[in-house]
């Protein structure tokens, strides 16, 4: 197992963010020629070989006799979340900035954790009510330009809004069934076998032959996904195993932040195939409350423990 290291942890988080927060700007790119269902066909199958080869080499396999009917079960449920979770996540970004996606993918974990009170007892603290608010307040902040449109007319805004909320909340079904499983398998074993069943799911819906149409502007961004997956989650676990996790999530909820900068940046030097996240001031102070709500729901026992 590996030794804790806090500089390490703390790069392997932010290296996370970095990429978690470039990964929907890579992805709008791509959908601009291939499908959803393709893209992350592409990106789990990158993902079980990476993946798979890596375990192999470490003689560290999942062993299937050990699942069981709950544990295949659990194992079904999980893969269907996550690949959900992704199908979703793209299918929005065809209506939304990528910014405002990442924003709204925030949910995700405020779901869970409510969720595993709820399921598991676990116990709701003072900062993660807090962190709740925030998160709740920063969202109104951020579409305070377009809360008219979003609850009084279905616009193609709000469809984006509603896939990237749906995206969110069938993320949260993965990480319960993971969490359960994680009494029988690691969480490099559970993903590998995820990654292996999403694909198999999503190969009857695929079209592998998109990638024939794509330019090398489209075919590089495709790459860059399939990368991130391996890359993104690889350093995420990594990063739980050298660090705290209350610490790592606080890291990894800065993910939103780099997408808003990664935007108006590639913005200015692409400026016909990205265009700018268009926020007001108020959006912005949105995104940084969302962001901070997330972070103090993580680390915030520490903070009030010092006063």
């Amino acid at each position: 197992m590996p030794q804790q290291n806090p500089f390490v942890g703390m790069s392997l988080a932010l290296l996370t963010a970095v990429f978690w927060g470039a990964l929907p700007i890579a992805m709008k790119q791509a959908v601009e020629v291939m499908d959803p269902f393709t893209i992350v066909w592409y990106r789990f199958m990158t993902a079980a070989t990476g993946l798979g080869l890596w375990l192999a080499y470490r003689r560290n396999l999942p062993s299937l006799s050990r699942l069981g009917r709950q544990g295949a079960i659990l194992m079904l449920l999980a893969s269907l979340g996550l690949a959900g979770n992704f199908v979703l996540f793209n299918s929005s970004l065809s209506y939304l900035n990528p910014a405002v996606v990442q924003v709204i993918m925030q949910l995700a974990p405020m779901m869970l954790l409510l969720s595993s009170v709820w399921l598991f007892k676990e116990t709701l603290g003072k900062h993660q009510v807090v962190g709740v608010i925030a998160l709740l307040t920063g969202l109104l902040l951020f579409f305070n330009e377009r809360l008219a449109e979003l609850f009084t007319s279905m616009s193609a805004y709000t469809t984006g809004v509603l896939l990237a909320v749906a995206a969110a909340m069938v993320w949260v079904v993965y990480a319960l069934a993971q969490k359960r499983m994680l009494r029988q398998f690691s969480s490099s074993q559970i993903l590998l076998m995820i990654y292996v069943i999403c694909a198999l799911i999503l190969t009857p819906v695929a079209t592998p032959s998109q990638i024939q149409i794509m330019d090398p502007r489209q075919l590089g961004m495709l790459i860059f996904c399939c990368l991130n997956t391996l890359v993104g989650y690889g350093a995420f676990a990594e990063a739980m195993a050298r660090w705290q996790a209350s610490q790592v999530s606080a890291v990894i909820t800065l993910a939103p932040l780099f997408t808003i900068l990664f935007v108006d940046l590639a913005s200015l030097i692409w400026p016909d195939y990205v265009a700018p996240a268009a926020l007001n001031q108020w959006g912005y102070a949105g995104a940084m409350v969302v962001v901070g709500g997330a972070m103090f729901s993580a680390i915030g026992h520490r903070l009030l423990k010092r006063k």
